[in-house]
């Protein structure tokens, strides 16, 4: 009898716990220093100005799927790239939170008949060892880190996976192919901020 209440005072509190640390979470700021909302829409601009435009879909090989990646500058104006949305995994939660798990998908019509929604893709086959992040198929969880007040993306499921094996979690940068530039994991880390739409 006593084992059994000792177990229920233990999950109780592991309960409290979790809950503490899921509340706890700061939220993911805008540019206007405003909490990041589920289904609102943001741009994804870079951290860093004069680098780049924002983060939009492009066409890699001629077919789909469409890559993620960056706008590049075209003076006078940077475009902002393609809307996204946010979807946090924790059911009812309407903050997106930093380092919680969530969906990304851009809010566009392509000519390809398929998700918008970002997830992993394949290994760069010109042997970087770097995976880029593509759409199409099922969406795979990513999170927002804070870095200083500047954000990374990562890849490491952690609330929709929790008994996945993760030998390789990764941050998300930016990878220059034949005048692209890509977004992908397993490399150094580049800083985004949101603007909302």
């Amino acid at each position: 009898m006593r084992s059994v209440a000792a177990a229920v005072s233990f999950f109780t509190l592991w309960l409290i716990s979790t809950a503490v640390c899921t509340v706890a979470q700061p939220a993911v700021l805008d540019t206007d220093g405003q909490s990041l909302e589920s289904g609102v829409e943001y741009y994804i601009l870079p951290a860093i100005t004069d680098v780049a435009g924002g983060l939009t879909l492009i066409n890699r090989n001629n077919s789909c799927p469409l890559y993620v990646g960056q706008e590049p500058i075209t003076r006078p104006v940077v475009s902002p790239g393609l809307p996204v949305i946010f979807k946090p995994y924790a059911n009812g939660e309407t903050i997106i939170r930093e380092s919680r798990d969530l969906t990304v998908t851009f809010q566009a019509i392509t000519t390809c008949i398929q998700s918008n929604a970002w997830r992993v893709g394949e290994d760069d086959p010109a042997g970087t060892g770097r995976r880029f992040i593509v759409t199409g198929g099922e969406a795979d969880y990513f999170a927002i880190q804070n870095n200083g007040g500047d954000y990374n993306f990562v890849w490491c499921p952690t609330e929709s996976c929790p008994n996945c094996d993760r030998p390789r979690c990764g941050s998300a940068g930016i990878l220059f192919q034949n005048d692209q530039a890509f977004l992908v994991l397993d490399g150094p880390a580049f800083p985004f901020q949101f603007t909302r739409v």
